[in-house]
This record gives structure tokens, sequence and C-alpha cells, in this order.
């Protein structure tokens, strides 16, 4: 069935979200404009104790229930320190690449709730003063400051600002949509998808439809920092997850489309998706052993008892090494070269 969404829409509510500033952690402005959208679109939602929104719409057929999400937060950085001369020193908030954000204008979002203006530089940063030194300053956390964009010379001066640590610090988006119909902007991870979603939202509403299913709709806002979705209704069936596909070398998305190789995206057709936040859960051999062999069982393969751990492969493989590497090599002159 062919939806015809209201791009338009689509774009300004993109571009709308793309100037809000919300790096994790600092999301209240994003969700209540998303909530106040929600609200225009008659679509009941609450708010997590987390502060991510949980809508419903009830579908065609409520026995099978879905569910959509895309996050808000996007990454920044906090204050980390007031130095001695009005500079702020940062902590990351997700993987900033430094880099990446030399130079960049910024916002330090005050409790009193101002904003101020600055810029992301390197604290040697003029090749005329530093030569070389400066060109090769590895860009990291402690390596980048904010140079506020007042009248600051010490640290007095920052916190009559009203700057204090652990402020938020938002990136400058600098949105720009070409003649030529691209979109540049920081943050599109994930803001375009959460468009689409409201777009989808509007596009039922203009013509009094419904969703095939049951349908919730997860506004995250902790995803850069590992925990995005948290909550899982009870009743809920399948789940879509709507982010950024990552262009690289070895990896397989598109920046021109949405990815359709059947490597990467899985048709809910009863097949799953294994994930997990908590890294490592699949080195264990038996999590993985019974995950394997349920899907077995489902595609009707004989299931599989291992015959070795990959703790005891790798062990015998690093056996096969030490035994190479004895053979090989003068172990007693580097038994007297380590006792000397």
């Amino acid at each position: 069935m062919d939806i015809n969404l209201d791009v338009e829409y689509v774009l300004d509510m993109t571009l709308e979200l793309l100037n809000i500033p919300s790096p994790v952690g600092y999301t209240e402005d994003a969700m209540e404009r998303i909530g106040v959208e929600l609200d225009e679109l008659e679509v009941p939602y609450s708010l997590t104790r987390k502060g991510a929104i949980l809508a419903y719409i009830s579908g065609e057929d409520n026995n099978y229930k879905k569910m959509i999400s895309a996050h808000v937060d996007t990454l920044g950085a906090m204050v980390k320190k007031i130095k001695p001369n009005g500079r702020l020193e940062l902590v990351n908030l997700g993987g900033v690449n430094w880099g990446g954000v030399e130079g960049e204008n910024c916002l330090v979002h005050t409790l009193d709730g101002d904003a101020i203006e600055g810029t992301i530089v390197p604290v040697k940063s003029s090749v005329h003063i530093y030569g070389d030194e400066a060109r090769e300053l590895p860009r990291n956390a402690s390596t980048m400051e904010i140079r506020l964009d007042e009248e600051v010379y010490n640290k007095e001066d920052a916190e009559q600002l009203g700057i204090r640590v652990g402020d938020f610090v938002s990136f400058d988006p600098r949105t720009v949509i070409t003649e030529s119909g691209y979109i540049k902007s920081r943050f599109i991870d994930d803001k375009i998808c959460i468009a689409q979603i409201l777009g989808y939202l509007k596009y039922l509403k203009d013509n009094n439809l419904k969703p095939k299913n049951g349908l919730y709709i997860y506004i995250s806002n902790y995803e850069e920092i590992g925990h995005g979705v948290s909550v899982v209704p009870d009743d809920m069936d399948e789940f879509i997850a709507l982010d950024i596909g990552l262009v690289g070398a070895d990896a397989l998305g598109d920046e021109k489309k949405v990815t359709e190789d059947e490597r990467v995206v899985a048709v809910a057709k009863g097949d799953n998706i294994f994930a997990t936040y908590l890294h490592g859960i699949f080195d264990n051999e038996k999590v993985t052993r019974t995950i394997l062999n349920k899907v077995r069982e489902k595609k009707g393969i004989e299931t599989q008892i291992v015959g070795i751990t990959f703790d005891e492969y790798r062990e015998r493989e690093l056996d096969k090494l030490e035994k190479i590497f004895r053979e090989n090599i003068d172990m007693e002159k580097i038994y007297k070269i380590l006792g000397e």
C-alpha cells in the first residue's frame, strides 16, 4: 500500500527538532515539543520515569501489537571544570569525536535557564604559536575547551554568567537543506526518524485511518549512552527501531536510501533479532548455544551439543602458538636477557 506522507510537514518538523538542543540528559525541551505535536495529532501518550514518551494508537487488529521507536537525545558534552582563565574543560556525553567538533559553536545551558554561547577549540590551536604541536595535538576531552563568547578572563567571570560544573553543552547542528534536496546537519541521528514517525501519525489522522495493528510509539531519550528503550509493554509482539545505518568501510549502510539489504534488515515474519546493551553476553557459550538451538528447533534443524567451548578452543590454539614459539625461538637466550 502506498502511503503519501506530507513531505513538507516531515521536513519542517525535522528542521524544528534539529534546532532544539537535546544532548543526552537535557531533552526536556525537545520532548515537550514532541508532546505538543502528539496532542495536535490526538495521539494519547504518557511519560516514563526516565522522561521518555510512550504513546499508543488502536489498530484494526489489536490482538497483535507492534512498537516503533526513535530517539531524541544527541551527542553533547558537560562542563567538567572551570579553568582559572575562565575557559571550560569538558567531558563528552556519548561517543563524541572531538576532532569533528573542533571550531564548533556551542551553547552552555545553565541551571538558571540561560544559554551562553561559546566555541570549542583545542587548548593549543594556533600554528603560529605552537607550530607542529598544534597540528599533532591529540583531540580528546582533555585537550579541548570552550572559549566563551563573553568578556571572561578568569573563573569568577565565568561563574558570574551562571556557569557551573555539570552544565550541559550542546553543539550547533549547522542544519542546511541544499538546492539539490540534501539535508546536511548534525543530529539527523535520530531526529529525522522522529519526524517520519510524526508524519505517519499525521497521515493516519488526515485520512481517518488506523494502523493495521495496535501500535506503540516510543521516543527514547538516553540512546546515546546505551539505555534507550527501557520500557517494553507486556503485550508487545513486535519491535521496530528506526535509527541510522553506519556508513564506512566494512559497513552496509547507505546515506542515500533506507537499507534494503537482506543481510541487514530482518522482516518480522516469525523471525527474531537478538540484541542487548549488556556487552559480552554473547561471549558466553551456553547463552549463544541455547539461543541457536532454539532457532534450530523452530526451523526444524537438528540441535547441536557443542564438543568444545570457545574458552577451550582458545586455550588449545594458545598452546599451539606456545609450541611453535618454543620450537623456533632460543628461549634460553631470552631467559638470560630477562635475567640481566
